[in-house]
């Protein structure tokens, strides 16, 4: 089965075609990056009118690189919620017009399903039940996928992402944006105990977390030091900032192994390719006797091979979209996209 996917939520307009959820014919991803990094952050305006001029192309070249003509097409998949409102409404527009156009079903995507479903493209013998760590720039919770559907919510963040957090304290420091990749390289050869920073815990929810007063602390120590006229060690500071966002995130996740008895682990979403996380994960895994998927760096950022491999069983469990079909910027991950929306 061969299903077209569409992802827009955010800066990259990405279309993929995938076959049967685990094997990738094409995967083309156009990036904004380099005209969101003037502004220091992502401008959904912008996004949007980019994602207007591009979801053709890249499709058009998807269908290309993948020598499918779209009359072969079985599905037209796109991504429905979460994300940039504007932008999210350009993806799923564009496929579910395409797929009218085709007769073919059209396959509203959870973004967050999809980040999960990278894995598995990177892993193609892995099978619920897992355990997922999503960190990204929008969302960072522990999810215990219980099918390829059915998911469950353990712990999240309290306020910000973890990505969202790396994105401001890059700002903070110069580096620019995107913040995961700058702060990741100006912390290499930095010492992660160079700077005393928070790590929260939350009360009587031993699975979720905060990232707001890391961020602020950083913020602090940055405006303190220029009232001061004090140098800061960047490459200190970064390091210190990728090791509190692994001592937050990783005893987490190793509370869920033993909550749960499940040591199949999956880390998914765009902090997932942090060189300090994926260490950390890999050391974690090794103490607690688990299998742990880490998915290429390629397929941890937004891209639409991601919401083809969940699109495939997202079609075979019968969650298929309408004409009717809307977009949202908010979703549960535990919800049915094409319930909530239609």
């Amino acid at each position: 089965m061969k299903i077209l996917a569409i992802e827009s939520s955010c800066d990259e307009t990405a279309a993929a075609i995938i076959e049967d959820g685990r094997k990738i014919c094409s995967n083309i991803i156009d990036s904004q990056v380099e005209t969101h990094a003037l502004y220091g952050g992502v401008v959904p305006e912008i996004a949007s009118r980019g994602h207007m001029e591009a979801v053709v192309r890249v499709t058009e070249q998807a269908l290309r690189e993948a020598d499918v003509r779209k009359e072969e097409l079985d599905a037209v998949a796109a991504t429905c919620a979460p994300g940039l409102i504007g932008a999210v409404l350009v993806g799923a527009n564009f496929g579910k017009s395409l797929a009218f156009a085709l007769g073919k079903p059209f396959v509203p995507v959870h973004h967050i399903r999809g980040h999960i479903a990278a894995a598995y493209l990177a892993y193609p013998d892995l099978k619920p039940p897992f355990l997922t760590l999503v960190a990204s720039g929008g969302h960072s919770m522990i999810v215990l996928v219980r099918d390829y559907t059915d998911f469950e919510i353990l712990g999240g963040t309290r306020d910000d992402a973890a990505g969202e957090a790396f994105d401001k304290v890059a700002r903070v420091l110069g580096a620019g944006y995107p913040g995961g990749p700058k702060i990741d390289k100006m912390a290499q050869g930095g010492d992660p105990h160079g700077y005393k920073l928070p790590v929260s815990h939350v009360k009587d929810a031993p699975m979720d977390f905060s990232f707001s007063g890391l961020k602020t602390a950083v913020i602090n120590l940055a405006h303190n030091a220029e009232q001061k006229g004090e140098t800061l060690r960047e490459a200190d500071l970064a390091a210190s900032f990728c090791q509190a966002v692994v001592d937050t995130l990783v005893p987490r996740l190793a509370h869920a192994i033993e909550q749960t008895g499940v040591r199949e682990v999956v880390c998914a979403g765009g902090v997932a390719a942090n060189s300090w996380l994926r260490r950390a994960l890999t050391e974690m895994a090794e103490q607690k006797k688990a299998a742990l998927y880490l998915p290429p760096l390629s397929l941890c950022g937004d891209n639409a091979a991601m919401i083809g491999a969940q699109a495939y069983y997202e079609y075979q469990a019968g969650h298929l979209g309408t004409t009717a079909q809307n977009a949202f910027a908010t979703a549960e991950i535990s919800e049915d996209v094409c319930a909530k929306i239609r």
